[in-house]
């Protein structure tokens, strides 16, 4: 079952530990490739945990950016899981969006990138030997 995003929004920080400052970007269609050939795209639910310097508020009027640069990404380079056609591999995603995402928002911002979700288009079987 998939988690609801809501849109670019932002917690306040909170010095106690708590959830603190994030984006949420809108969800996004991402391919799964395999030996050049399209199979499958997985809906993913994408959240940019920020740090507590980052200004939310002019964070979350850049969210279009954040998305664009995903999309692109995913589209030269598909983030496929090899063992499973219905997932995006997360840590490839993160460790490539990362680097991207600072670069939008700019030094000292992103904390982190991590993927809330993700739901198939369709469940796809994933040949043995993948």
């Amino acid at each position: 079952m998939l988690a609801l995003a809501f849109p670019a929004a932002a917690a306040p920080s909170n010095s106690s530990g708590g959830v603190g400052q994030y984006v949420d970007l809108q969800p996004v269609g991402l391919p799964i490739v395999v030996k050049g050939r399209l199979v499958n795209y997985v809906f993913v639910y994408v959240r940019l945990n920020l740090t507590a310097a980052a200004n939310a508020a002019a964070l979350r009027e850049k969210e279009p950016f954040f998305r664009d640069a995903l999309v692109r990404m995913a589209t030269r380079t598909p983030f496929t899981d090899p063992a499973d056609y219905n997932r995006i591999d997360p840590t490839r995603l993160a460790a490539a969006m990362t680097p991207q995402a600072a670069a939008i928002a700019g030094p000292g911002a992103i904390a982190s990138v991590v993927i809330l979700s993700q739901a198939p288009q369709h469940h796809v079987a994933t040949p043995q030997g993948g």
